[in-house]
Protein backbone atom coordinates (compact mmCIF):
# COMPACT_ATOMS: atom_id res chain seq x y z
CA UNK A 1 0.00 0.00 0.00
CA UNK A 2 3.07 2.24 -0.18
CA UNK A 3 1.96 3.95 -3.39
CA UNK A 4 -1.62 4.25 -2.15
CA UNK A 5 -0.42 6.13 0.93
CA UNK A 6 1.43 8.56 -1.34
CA UNK A 7 -1.68 8.98 -3.51
CA UNK A 8 -3.62 10.03 -0.44
CA UNK A 9 -0.92 12.59 0.43
CA UNK A 10 -1.16 14.11 -3.05
CA UNK A 11 -4.94 14.40 -2.70
CA UNK A 12 -4.62 16.06 0.70
CA UNK A 13 -2.11 18.58 -0.68
CA UNK A 14 -4.77 19.75 -3.12
CA UNK A 15 -7.11 20.54 -0.21
CA UNK A 16 -4.58 21.87 2.32
CA UNK A 17 -2.04 23.82 0.28
CA UNK A 18 -0.34 25.42 3.29
CA UNK A 19 1.21 22.07 4.27
CA UNK A 20 4.21 21.11 2.11
CA UNK A 21 3.90 17.99 -0.03
CA UNK A 22 7.06 16.51 1.52
CA UNK A 23 5.48 16.74 4.99
CA UNK A 24 2.32 15.01 3.79
CA UNK A 25 4.33 12.27 2.05
CA UNK A 26 6.42 11.71 5.18
CA UNK A 27 3.30 11.72 7.35
CA UNK A 28 1.69 8.95 5.32
CA UNK A 29 4.80 6.81 5.91
CA UNK A 30 5.79 7.91 9.41
CA UNK A 31 4.56 4.70 11.01
CA UNK A 32 6.71 2.66 8.61
CA UNK A 33 9.69 4.98 9.15
CA UNK A 34 9.43 4.30 12.89
CA UNK A 35 9.00 0.57 12.10
CA UNK A 36 12.40 0.35 10.33
CA UNK A 37 14.72 0.55 13.38
CA UNK A 38 12.45 -1.85 15.27
CA UNK A 39 12.54 -4.23 12.31
CA UNK A 40 16.33 -3.97 12.03
CA UNK A 41 16.65 -4.88 15.72
CA UNK A 42 14.12 -7.76 15.45
CA UNK A 43 11.67 -6.11 17.83
CA UNK A 44 9.13 -6.21 14.99
CA UNK A 45 9.27 -8.77 12.16
CA UNK A 46 7.88 -9.59 8.74
CA UNK A 47 7.02 -13.20 7.94
CA UNK A 48 6.87 -14.14 4.26
CA UNK A 49 3.84 -16.32 3.47
CA UNK A 50 4.76 -16.87 -0.15
CA UNK A 51 6.26 -15.08 -3.14
CA UNK A 52 4.99 -11.97 -4.83
CA UNK A 53 2.89 -8.98 -3.96
CA UNK A 54 1.56 -8.69 -0.40
CA UNK A 55 2.50 -12.20 0.71
CA UNK A 56 3.58 -11.35 4.22
CA UNK A 57 2.38 -11.12 7.76
CA UNK A 58 3.73 -8.09 9.57
CA UNK A 59 4.27 -8.35 13.31
CA UNK A 60 4.54 -4.63 14.01
CA UNK A 61 3.05 -4.93 17.47
CA UNK A 62 4.32 -1.55 18.63
CA UNK A 63 4.41 0.79 15.64
CA UNK A 64 1.19 -0.42 14.03
CA UNK A 65 -1.03 -0.88 17.08
CA UNK A 66 -4.11 1.31 17.05
CA UNK A 67 -3.16 3.04 20.29
CA UNK A 68 0.44 3.65 19.19
CA UNK A 69 -0.69 5.17 15.91
CA UNK A 70 -3.20 7.41 17.67
CA UNK A 71 -0.45 8.66 20.01
CA UNK A 72 2.04 9.18 17.16
CA UNK A 73 -0.62 10.99 15.10
CA UNK A 74 -1.50 13.25 18.03
CA UNK A 75 2.12 14.13 18.81
CA UNK A 76 2.97 14.68 15.15
CA UNK A 77 -0.11 16.87 14.75
CA UNK A 78 0.96 18.97 17.74
CA UNK A 79 4.41 19.48 16.25
CA UNK A 80 2.99 20.28 12.82
CA UNK A 81 0.61 22.86 14.30
CA UNK A 82 3.67 24.83 15.44
CA UNK A 83 4.88 24.93 11.82
CA UNK A 84 1.66 25.22 9.79
CA UNK A 85 -1.02 26.32 12.23
CA UNK A 86 -4.00 24.49 13.70
CA UNK A 87 -5.40 23.32 10.35
CA UNK A 88 -1.99 22.07 9.23
CA UNK A 89 -1.49 20.21 12.51
CA UNK A 90 -4.90 18.57 12.32
CA UNK A 91 -4.20 17.60 8.72
CA UNK A 92 -0.80 16.09 9.49
CA UNK A 93 -2.23 14.16 12.45
CA UNK A 94 -5.06 12.84 10.29
CA UNK A 95 -2.65 11.85 7.50
CA UNK A 96 -0.45 9.97 9.98
CA UNK A 97 -3.55 8.12 11.22
CA UNK A 98 -4.68 7.44 7.64
CA UNK A 99 -1.76 5.02 7.37
CA UNK A 100 -3.41 2.74 9.93
CA UNK A 101 -6.83 3.00 8.25
CA UNK A 102 -5.40 2.02 4.86
CA UNK A 103 -3.37 -0.77 6.47
CA UNK A 104 -6.54 -2.01 8.17
CA UNK A 105 -8.10 -2.45 4.73
CA UNK A 106 -5.22 -4.39 3.16
CA UNK A 107 -3.47 -6.27 5.98
CA UNK A 108 -4.43 -9.73 6.99
CA UNK A 109 -5.36 -9.78 10.69
CA UNK A 110 -1.98 -8.67 12.07
CA UNK A 111 -2.71 -5.19 13.47
CA UNK A 112 -2.92 -5.11 17.28
CA UNK A 113 -5.15 -2.74 19.21
CA UNK A 114 -2.69 -2.15 22.07
CA UNK A 115 1.12 -1.91 21.85
CA UNK A 116 2.87 -5.26 22.13
CA UNK A 117 -0.55 -6.86 21.63
CA UNK A 118 -1.12 -6.29 25.34
CA UNK A 119 -4.06 -8.34 26.58
CA UNK A 120 -3.99 -10.63 23.55
CA UNK A 121 -6.93 -8.79 22.00
CA UNK A 122 -8.02 -9.87 18.51
CA UNK A 123 -5.73 -8.71 15.72
CA UNK A 124 -7.32 -6.52 13.06
CA UNK A 125 -7.10 -6.49 9.28
CA UNK A 126 -9.64 -6.92 6.50
CA UNK A 127 -7.22 -8.78 4.21
CA UNK A 128 -7.57 -7.01 0.88
CA UNK A 129 -4.02 -8.21 0.16
CA UNK A 130 -5.52 -11.71 -0.13
CA UNK A 131 -6.85 -10.54 -3.49
CA UNK A 132 -3.95 -8.88 -5.30
CA UNK A 133 -6.23 -7.67 -8.10
CA UNK A 134 -8.51 -5.77 -5.73
CA UNK A 135 -5.58 -4.52 -3.66
CA UNK A 136 -3.77 -3.20 -6.73
CA UNK A 137 -7.03 -1.66 -7.97
CA UNK A 138 -7.48 0.13 -4.63
CA UNK A 139 -3.96 1.54 -4.86
CA UNK A 140 -4.55 2.63 -8.45
CA UNK A 141 -7.73 4.45 -7.36
CA UNK A 142 -5.76 6.30 -4.66
CA UNK A 143 -2.94 7.13 -7.08
CA UNK A 144 -5.34 8.30 -9.79
CA UNK A 145 -7.48 10.40 -7.45
CA UNK A 146 -4.43 11.87 -5.76
CA UNK A 147 -2.74 12.63 -9.08
CA UNK A 148 -5.79 14.29 -10.59
CA UNK A 149 -6.51 16.36 -7.48
CA UNK A 150 -2.87 17.40 -7.16
CA UNK A 151 -2.61 18.31 -10.84
CA UNK A 152 -5.80 20.38 -10.70
CA UNK A 153 -4.45 22.19 -7.62
CA UNK A 154 -0.97 22.69 -9.13
CA UNK A 155 -2.19 24.27 -12.38
CA UNK A 156 -4.92 26.44 -10.86
CA UNK A 157 -3.96 30.09 -10.88
CA UNK A 158 -0.85 29.54 -13.00
CA UNK A 159 -0.14 30.59 -16.56
CA UNK A 160 2.54 30.17 -19.20
CA UNK A 161 5.77 28.54 -18.05
CA UNK A 162 4.51 28.08 -14.50
CA UNK A 163 1.53 26.10 -15.81
CA UNK A 164 3.84 23.88 -17.89
CA UNK A 165 6.08 23.34 -14.85
CA UNK A 166 3.02 22.45 -12.72
CA UNK A 167 1.84 19.94 -15.31
CA UNK A 168 5.29 18.38 -15.55
CA UNK A 169 5.66 18.14 -11.76
CA UNK A 170 2.20 16.58 -11.49
CA UNK A 171 3.05 14.08 -14.23
CA UNK A 172 6.37 13.26 -12.56
CA UNK A 173 4.62 12.69 -9.23
CA UNK A 174 2.17 10.32 -10.91
CA UNK A 175 4.95 8.39 -12.66
CA UNK A 176 6.88 8.03 -9.40
CA UNK A 177 3.79 6.69 -7.59
CA UNK A 178 3.13 4.22 -10.42
CA UNK A 179 6.77 3.09 -10.32
CA UNK A 180 6.45 2.65 -6.57
CA UNK A 181 3.38 0.44 -7.09
CA UNK A 182 5.10 -1.51 -9.88
CA UNK A 183 8.13 -2.09 -7.65
CA UNK A 184 5.87 -3.35 -4.88
CA UNK A 185 3.86 -5.65 -7.19
CA UNK A 186 6.93 -7.04 -8.94
CA UNK A 187 8.73 -7.58 -5.63
CA UNK A 188 11.67 -5.37 -6.43
CA UNK A 189 11.00 -2.89 -3.64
Amino acid sequence: MLAGHFGLAAAVKAKVPEVPLWALMLSTQLIDVIFIPLYLTNVEIVVKTGEGYANQIIHADYTHSLLSVLIIAFLTGLLASKLWGRRGGLTIGAVVFSHWILDLLVHRPDLPILPGNLGDLPLLGLGLWSSPIFSIAAELVLITAGSLMYLRYAVSGTAGGARLFARCSGALLTVLMLLCLASDVLGTG
